[in-house]
């Protein structure tokens, strides 16, 4: 088969959009060599670091104007594609392509103050959706795919989840110096859905009986309000990825109080790690941590949850060990499988 997956995400510098994307497509490629795998955009991007041989980037020389309504067709059509994957909200509007989209979540629609640059998913999705341009839609979750056939009024059979995973990069670091002192850690895009201003009033609070600093880790998006110094606070930015595995695994926890998500693919990171979570009550979340973390919703019980962590290495240990097993379900592989399987379906059982 020859397949293509939009790459869009691709120019963007961190975050979970990118870390789809580029763990997909290399599992793909590297699970059904027989296949071909083309990543296309309007935009330029690079490459996956790795990517296998049957991972290719597909030119859109004069086709890039207007490349959702004509650009795009006109592309697949010369490249040969015989199925498209939306992987961020959209599809073409137009030709005979068979399409799947992938939804995230509805954060566009639940709440405008936490995008301010979501206008043009907002108005366009649901026309396509409703237009059937998408033969099937993939959600990352359970929560999110019930979310999508009540939202969208979609026939159920028409939504499926097929969870993320973490990157084979996320595990335990191996023993080292411990680090000066104590911290709690976040990371995650910085936008106004992460909750970061209850993260920081919780560790504030807290920050004389805990004896901890806090990390905060991320690309600051646009609407982000900037957050002062002060003691004690550490604001990295963004960090290359190989940095990450030792940042997770000496943290007393991993603090993620996102008011809403459709997956929460930094809890799954950090429990990879080996570092206890401490996150939100939201049902993605929830449905990825199992039971394996704490969960609390506002600067109160964050502030309760992270005295009691730091209070309790026993507790930390059995929370380890438990996110190290739960993580242990997932896996690239098993996703690109799904996601195959599910190209397969769309196009029928003999191609």
């Amino acid at each position: 088969m020859t397949l293509a997956l939009d790459a869009t995400p691709l120019i963007l510098s961190s975050g979970g959009l990118l870390r789809y994307v580029t763990e997909l497509s290399l599992a793909l490629a590297r699970e059904f060599p027989q296949d071909t795998f083309q990543l296309l955009s309007d935009q330029p991007f690079e490459m996956p670091v790795g990517s296998p041989p049957n991972l290719t980037s597909v030119a859109t020389g004069r086709h890039h104007l207007r490349w959702w309504l004509h650009g795009l067709r006109r592309t697949l059509k010369e490249s040969g594609a015989q199925l498209f994957h939306g992987t961020n909200f959209e599809v073409p509007y137009l030709g005979s392509t068979p399409a799947i989209l992938t939804i995230h979540d509805l954060s566009p629609w639940r709440d405008p103050a936490w995008h301010d640059a979501a206008g043009r998913v907002r108005r366009r999705t649901p026309w396509l959706v409703r237009l059937g341009r998408a033969r099937m839609i993939l959600t990352v979750s359970e929560a999110v795919r019930r979310e999508v056939i009540s939202f969208f009024g979609v026939a159920d059979h028409k939504v499926r989840a097929i969870p993320l995973a973490a990157s084979p990069l996320f595990r335990p670091a191996p023993e080292t110096t411990p680090p000066a002192k104590p911290y709690f850690l976040f990371v995650g895009t910085l936008e106004p859905r992460k909750n970061v201003g209850a993260l920081i009033n919780a560790w504030r609070a807290m920050k004389e009986h805990t004896g901890a600093d806090l990390i905060i880790v991320g690309r600051k998006r646009a609407d982000f309000v900037p957050v002062p110094e002060e003691p004690g606070l550490r604001l990295l930015g963004e960090v290359p990825d190989t940095e990450l595995p030792r940042l997770y695994s000496n943290a007393l926890a991993f603090v993620y109080p996102s008011h809403y998500e459709g997956f929460g693919l930094p809890v799954l990171e950090a429990m990879q790690c080996g570092c206890p979570v401490i996150t939100s009550h939201d049902p993605a979340v929830t449905e990825v941590s199992a039971g394996t973390a704490i969960h609390t919703g506002d600067a109160s019980g964050l502030a309760d949850a992270l005295r009691a962590v730091a209070a309790q290495p026993e507790r930390r240990f059995e929370m380890r060990n438990a996110g190290l097993a739960r993580a242990s379900a997932f896996s690239w592989t098993a996703t690109a499988r799904a996601t195959h399987a599910l190209y397969r379906e769309v196009l029928g059982a003999d191609v």
